[in-house]
């Protein structure tokens, strides 16, 4: 781990706990800083809190006190899910006081290069990819961030020959000062998160923030067929590597219907990657670049994405039976993200939907509805989706109490060579607590399914 001397002896406010407010408390603490941490969390209830206090940190807990910034502090590092109109943080931005979030303090204490991934769709997914495929090529990888361990935890114990592979959040990236990824991507720029962002282009700035400070020793993987990336893309220093999932082109990385390639030449046939989906390819592609970049053999890329069948609960194969493969896309807690699973199929599908109702559209499915044979729903959206399945024309739509239920149906609906493919298109809080929850339900029915 790198000494930092603009920490040492310094008086340190570290707000907000869990696990990246926890680490970075340690870890600046370990580095000579003198460490305040703060979070609203009542001591008595808080484990982190109370551990931190045992290792001599000082510690407020319950309240964020009006004076508490009149301490004299040198530096404020916040959790990430702290936006920047607390008012503790807007008042430090008032004072003068610099406030980082925990992956800045990662990156200037890790003696390894970091890859950082970025987007509103797919980053665990390219992210897992990209490790995998180090893994395989012996590139020694970390993982981190958003999945994984804590940033600044996993930075803190990182060797030089090895290389920490960061899925990284909007709430991560917005304010860094200095970190500069080696290797950084941007997959895909959609609406979200606007309860946090004041608007979409604090929301994208943020996102871009991944390689506002690369130079021409680094380099920018992004998607060259999404418009405003490729705008954003113009003002990155670093060495661009733009890709496309539906053509050839002579630089970057490219696909067309039979083959991938890395500036115009053929690496593989297109056919053995394992993932599905036109959104998944933006992944693939990505991952695949960055490999490259990293001198990973291109063996060990093909052997990781004929085997890859995705991050459990995003259109994650769950297995094969009877000759029908069942598919747990229950990250799918909306629309949009359904209709990307369902674009990823030829097969006749028997789609399994519902959860919450959100009030939101399902029209966005309706292209995408052509192999669809069976609709079975669940949830506070019944009512609505018994309507939607039957305006268009759905050849069975079957109103079910739950998810138990729902596959029961789906089995007796399918057929040799059918899809089962669970993607709400709802959020999962009528029935489970969080979509993971609803995944592994889904995936303990499918499994308990015997064999005749």
């Amino acid at each position: 781990m790198k000494q930092l001397p603009i920490v040492h002896h310094k008086k340190i406010l570290v707000l907000g706990l869990a696990k990246s407010g926890t680490a970075a408390a340690e870890i600046l603490h370990d580095l000579g800083a003198f460490v305040t941490v703060n979070d609203a969390k009542s001591f008595d209830q808080n484990d982190n809190a109370q551990y931190l206090l045992s290792k001599g940190l000082t510690v407020i807990c319950g309240s964020h006190p009006e004076d508490l910034l009149d301490e004299g502090f040198s530096l404020v590092v916040k959790n990430p899910g702290i936006p920047y109109t607390n008012p503790v943080i807007a008042e430090a931005i008032k004072r003068g006081i610099p406030v980082w979030s925990e992956v800045e303090l990662a990156y200037l204490i890790s003696d390894a290069p970091m890859i950082g991934i970025t987007g509103s769709n797919g980053k665990t997914t390219t992210t897992t990819l990209i490790f995998d495929m180090l893994e395989e090529g012996n590139k020694k990888p970390l993982i981190a961030g958003n999945i994984g361990t804590v940033a600044s935890a996993v930075a803190s114990k990182a060797k030089k020959d090895e290389v920490i592979v960061t899925e990284l959040s909007s709430f991560q990236l917005m304010g860094i000062e200095q970190m500069k990824p080696k290797i950084s991507i941007l997959l895909n720029l959609y609406e979200a998160h606007l309860d946090y962002h004041s608007d979409f282009k604090e929301y994208t700035d943020a996102k871009f923030s991944i390689t506002k400070n690369q130079d021409a020793t680094d380099w920018f993987i992004y998607n060259a067929e999404q418009q405003l990336v490729s705008d954003y893309a113009l003002r990155s220093h670093a060495r661009k590597v733009p890709f496309y999932v539906s053509k050839k082109t002579e630089d970057g990385i490219s696909a067309d219907d039979e083959y991938v390639y890395w500036n115009g030449e053929r690496l593989f046939e297109k056919s053995i990657i394992a993932l599905r989906g036109k959104h998944n390819l933006e992944n693939v592609l990505a991952s695949i670049a960055a490999a490259l970049l990293m001198e990973c053999p291109l063996e060990n890329i093909v052997h990781v994405l004929s085997s890859f069948n995705g991050v459990k609960h995003r259109t994650q194969l769950v297995r094969e039976w009877k000759k029908r493969k069942f598919y747990n896309d229950s990250k799918a807690t909306n629309a949009l993200a359904t209709k990307s699973a369902l674009e990823g199929f030829s097969e006749p599908i028997i789609l399994i939907a519902g959860g919450v109702d959100r009030g939101h559209s399902f029209d966005e499915l309706i292209p995408y509805l052509h192999n669809v044979k069976a609709l079975i729903h669940f949830g506070a959206t019944v009512d609505r989706l018994q309507q939607f399945g039957e305006e268009q024309a759905i050849p069975s739509v079957v109103r079910v109490s739950n998810l138990i239920e729902a596959v029961e149906e789906a089995v007796k609906a399918s057929a040799v060579g059918d899809v089962v493919l669970l993607s709400p298109a709802c959020a999962s809080w009528d029935q489970y607590e969080n979509f993971e929850l609803r995944g592994d339900e889904f995936i303990q029915q499918v499994m308990a399914l015997k064999e005749l």
